[in-house]
C-alpha cells in the first residue's frame, strides 16, 4: 500500500484522511517540484526516496529519540519528571550490566568526572578571573573584550617568552655555570670584527644611567636584553648545542606559533560573522530577541546596554535606507561621490605620506645626533633617543582625528564608516613601524665609501642588531609610558574637572570615553613591535609581557575611576574577529622585516651567534650538511621542486574539495531555511483551518436545523489550491 504522495504521482485516490493535510503549502510545493522534475526527466515514478510531507515525521523522531539516549539527562529537553524516569530506566540498564560492560561504564564515569573537575580547576586558575567577571557586570561584554584579548596577548608573550629563555638564554647561562666546553664565534681580527665597549666610563652622573636604562645603552647594550651578548657558537656537554641553529629556530617557531593560536581563536569568530552577515533579518532577530547582556549587574551598565541597542538598531536602520538610497543614485550623483572620495582619498594618501616623511627625518636626525660624540643636556639627550618614537606617537594621535573628520563627506554607511577609518588607523600605526625600519636599515647599510667592506656600516653600526634592539626597545617603554602619562595626566584630571565643574562646556565636554578599537589598535601596535623585536632582543617578550600586566591595571583603573563607555559603541558581536584580524595584520608585517634581516642583510661580524656566517639564514644549510645521511636527504627531498609541485597540487585538490563541501552545505543551508519557511506556512494553513472548523462549529450549535452544514465542513476536504503566505518561522 503506497502512502499519499506515492499515490499523487501514480494516480491513485489518495486516503480520505490525508485530504487536509494533502492541502499543506509544503506539500503542494513538494508536489509541484515533483512534477516538474518528472517532466525534465521523463522517467523515474517509482523513487523510493521521495520527500515526505512535513508532518510524517515518524522516522525523524525516532532518529532524534535514539540520539537523545546518548546525551545527559540534565540536556535532554524533558520535564524534570521525565527526566527522572529517564534517569531511572538508565540506573537500572546499568544495574544490568556486569563483567566488562560494567568496568567499561564505570571508567567511562570516572573519567568524565576527571575530566569536569580539570575543566573547573583551570577555570578557577584562569588569569584576571574575578577582574573579568567584575567588568563584564559592569559594563557588559562589549568592553568585555578588549580585556580579554589583553589577556590573550600577556599569555602568547608569556610563551614567546618561555621559548625564547629555554632554548636560547637558559643555555647560555647553564654554560657559563658549569664545565661545559664552548666554542666562541669566529676570532680573526678585522676590519669587521671591532665592537668597542659602550658602558660610560668615569664618573657616571644619576641621569645617564637613567638614559641607559630607558634606552639600552651602555651597561645595559652588553646583557642578556640583547642579539650581541649571544655570541656563542657550540657548546659541548654529553652532546654538541648549535645555539644559532636554536636561535633562528627559535625565532620561527615563535612566529609560527602565533600564526596558528591566532587563526584558530579567530575561526570561531569568523563563521559566527558569517552568518551574521548572511541574512540581515536574523541580525534584527538577534538584536531584539536575544541582544541583551544578563551579565549585567548595575543600573548605568544596564542603561547605557539599552542605549546601545537602540543605538545598533537605529544604525542597521540607516544602513537599510542608505542602501535603498544608494541603490536610486543617477549617473550624475554616482559619478560626483566617486569623484569626491577619490579626491578624499588621495588627500588622506598626501596626509599618510608627509607622517611617513616626517618619521624618516626624525630617524635620520637621531641617529646622526647619537653618533656624535659631544654631550649635551639630559633631556636634549633624552629627545634625541625618543625623538623617532615622539614623531610616531604625535602621527598616530593627529591622523586619526583627521580621518574621522574626513569620512564624514564620503557618504558610507555608519557601521562601514568605522570598519573603514579603523583600518586607516590600523594602516596608520602598522606602517609608521616599517618606516622607522626602512629608516634604519638605510643608515646600516650606507657606508661612507663607494661600498661597504663588511655588507654594512660597521665603523657606526659594529653590531648592527643590538642598535635594533634599542630601538624597538625605545618604542615599546614609550609606549607604555604615553599610556602611563594619558591615564594620570588627562583622564584623571578631566574627570575632576566634569564632576565638580558646572560649566556649560565642560558638561559638553564630558567624560573621557573608553573606546575599546583604539585602546585595541595600541596593544596591536605594541605587540606588532615585540614580534619584529625578539629577533634583536630576545627578553622583549618578558618586557611586553610585564608591560600588558600592568596596562591591564591601568586601563582598569581607568575604566572603573575616569572614563565611560563610548556611546557608540563597537559592535560586541564582530569585535573578537576583528581584533584578531587586526593583529593578523601586524603579524604579517611583523614577518616581513624579520625575514628580510634574516635571508638578505649581512650578518653582523663583532657580536652575536652568527658571526661566522654571511646570513643569519646560512646556520639552515650548514646544520643540514652535518646530519646523517638518511635524514639529509629526507630533508632535501622536502626541500625539492618536486616536492613542492607535488605539495602544491595537493593542496588545490584539498582545497577543491572544502570548496566543493562548503558548496554542498550552503545548498543543505538553503533547503534548511526553505523548510523553515514552509513549515510556518504550514502552521497559518493550519490555523486558519482550525479557525473555520471553529466557526463551523459555532454555526452549527446556533443553527441546529443544519442549513449551511454540508457546503462549510465540505470547505476542510476540498483540494483547492495552496495559500500562498509570505512568512517565516
Amino acid at each position: 500500500m503506497m502512502d499519499a504522495p506515492d499515490a499523487v504521482f501514480w494516480d491513485r485516490p489518495a486516503p480520505v484522511g490525508h485530504l487536509l493535510l494533502d492541502q499543506l503549502p509544503s506539500y503542494q510545493s513538494l508536489l509541484y517540484r515533483r512534477k516538474s522534475s518528472v517532466k525534465r526527466r521523463g522517467s523515474g515514478w517509482g523513487s523510493g526516496r521521495s520527500r515526505q510531507p512535513s508532518v510524517s515525521s515518524g522516522k525523524w523522531a525516532e532518529q532524534t529519540q535514539s540520539g537523545e539516549e546518548l546525551r545527559p539527562v540534565r540536556e535532554l529537553p524533558k520535564s524534570m519528571q521525565e527526566k527522572r524516569r529517564e534517569k531511572q530506566q538508565r540506573l537500572q540498564q546499568g544495574g544490568a550490566l556486569t563483567g566488562w560492560g560494567l568496568w567499561r561504564l564505570n571508567v567511562h564515569r570516572s573519567l568524565k568526572r576527571l575530566k569536569e573537575d580539570g575543566v573547573d580547576l583551570l577555570s578557577a586558575l584562569e588569569l584576571w578571573r574575578a577582574d573579568i567577571h567584575l567588568i563584564e557586570g559592569m559594563f557588559g561584554t562589549g568592553i568585555l573584550s578588549y580585556f580579554s584579548f589583553l589577556r590573550f596577548l600577556v599569555l602568547l608573550n608569556f610563551i614567546m617568552f618561555l621559548l625564547m629563555f629555554v632554548f636560547v638564554m637558559l643555555p647560555v647561562i647553564l654554560a657559563s655555570h658549569t664545565s661545559a666546553s664552548i666554542t666562541y664565534g669566529s676570532t680573526n681580527v678585522s676590519e669587521c670584527s671591532g665592537y668597542p665597549a659602550s658602558s660610560r666610563q668615569g664618573l657616571v652622573a644619576f641621569h645617564e644611567h637613567i638614559t641607559d636604562l630607558l634606552s639600552g645603552t651602555g651597561f645595559l647594550e652588553r646583557t642578556y636584553l640583547f642579539y650581541g651578548y649571544y655570541n656563542l657558537e657550540f657548546i659541548h656537554y654529553h652532546f654538541t648545542y648549535n645555539l644559532p641553529l636554536a636561535y633562528l629556530l627559535t625565532t620561527i617557531s615563535y612566529l609560527l606559533l602565533s600564526l596558528v593560536w591566532i587563526v584558530k581563536r579567530s575561526a570561531a569568530g569568523f563563521k559566527r560573522k558569517l552568518i551574521q552577515d548572511e541574512d540581515r533579518f536574523q541580525s534584527f532577530c538577534n538584536k531584539i530577541f536575544a541582544g541583551w547582556d544578563f551579565c549585567i549587574t548595575n543600573e548605568n551598565a544596564a542603561r547605557l546596554k539599552r542605549s546601545s541597542l537602540l543605538y545598533e538598531m537605529k544604525t542597521d536602520l540607516e544602513e537599510e535606507r542608505i542602501k535603498r538610497r544608494m541603490a536610486n543614485r543617477t549617473r550624475g550623483e554616482r559619478c560626483r561621490i566617486y569623484a569626491l572620495r577619490a579626491a578624499l582619498n588621495l588627500f588622506v594618501m598626501a596626509v599618510l605620506v608627509t607622517c611617513f616623511y616626517c618619521i624618516y627625518v626624525a630617524t635620520v636626525f637621531s641617529q646622526r645626533k647619537q653618533v656624535e660624540e659631544k654631550k649635551s643636556a639630559f633631556l636634549q639627550e633624552l629627545v634625541v633617543e625618543y625623538l623617532p618614537s615622539i614623531v610616531i606617537t604625535l602621527a598616530n594621535f593627529i591622523t586619526p582625528l583627521i580621518f574621522s573628520l574626513i569620512i564624514t563627506f564620503e557618504d558610507y554607511s555608519p557601521a562601514f564608516e568605522i570598519r573603514f577609518t579603523l583600518m586607516r588607523c590600523v594602516f596608520m600605526r602598522l606602517a609608521s613601524i616599517g618606516v622607522l625600519l626602512f629608516s634604519l636599515w638605510v643608515q646600516i647599510t650606507s657606508c661612507d665609501s663607494s661600498d661597504c667592506p663588511c655588507g654594512y656600516n660597521h665603523k657606526i653600526y659594529p653590531c648592527w642588531e643590538t642598535h635594533v634592539g634599542q630601538e624597538m626597545y625605545k618604542l615599546v617603554i614609550f609606549d607604555f609610558l604615553i599610556v602611563a602619562a594619558v591615564t594620570v595626566f588627562v583622564e584623571f584630571p578631566r574627570k575632576i574637572i566634569v564632576n565638580h565643574c558646572e560649566h556649560g562646556l565642560v558638561r559638553w565636554w564630558g567624560q573621557q570615553e573608553f573606546a575599546v578599537p583604539q585602546n585595541v589598535l595600541e596593544i596591536v601596535y605594541g605587540q606588532t613591535i615585540c614580534w619584529i623585536g625578539t629577533f634583536y632582543c630576545p627578553l622583549l617578550p618578558a618586557i611586553n609581557t610585564v608591560k600588558y600586566v600592568l596596562v591591564f591595571y591601568i586601563k582598569k583603573v581607568s575604566l572603573v575611576t575616569n572614563c565611560r563607555p563610548a556611546t557608540r559603541p563597537f559592535r560586541a558581536s564582530s569585535s573578537h574577529f576583528f581584533f584578531l584580524v587586526v593583529l593578523l595584520i601586524g603579524l604579517a608585517l611583523a614577518s616581513v622585516p624579520v625575514t628580510v634581516s634574516i635571508a638578505e642583510i649581512q650578518a653582523s661580524r663583532a657580536c652575536g651567534p652568527f658571526i661566522n656566517y654571511n646570513t643569519s639564514w646560512q646556520v639552515v644549510p650548514c646544520g643540514i650538511t652535518q646530519l646523517p645521511q638518511g635524514l639529509r636527504s629526507f630533508l632535501l627531498a622536502l626541500a625539492s621542486e618536486a616536492f613542492a609541485v607535488s605539495f602544491f597540487v595537493i593542496t588545490c585538490l584539498g582545497m577543491f574539495y572544502v570548496i566543493a563541501l562548503a558548496g554542498a552545505h550552503k545548498r543543505v543551508i538553503e533547503q534548511l531555511r526553505d523548510q523553515l519557511a514552509m513549515e510556518g506556512r504550514d502552521k497559518r494553513f493550519l490555523i486558519q483551518k482550525l479557525y473555520q472548523a471553529q466557526q463551523a462549529t459555532f454555526r452549527r450549535s446556533a443553527d441546529p436545523k443544519g442549513l449551511g452544514r454540508t457546503r462549510y465542513d465540505a470547505g476542510l476536504c476540498l483540494v483547492e489550491p495552496a495559500v500562498v503566505l509570505e512568512t517565516q518561522a
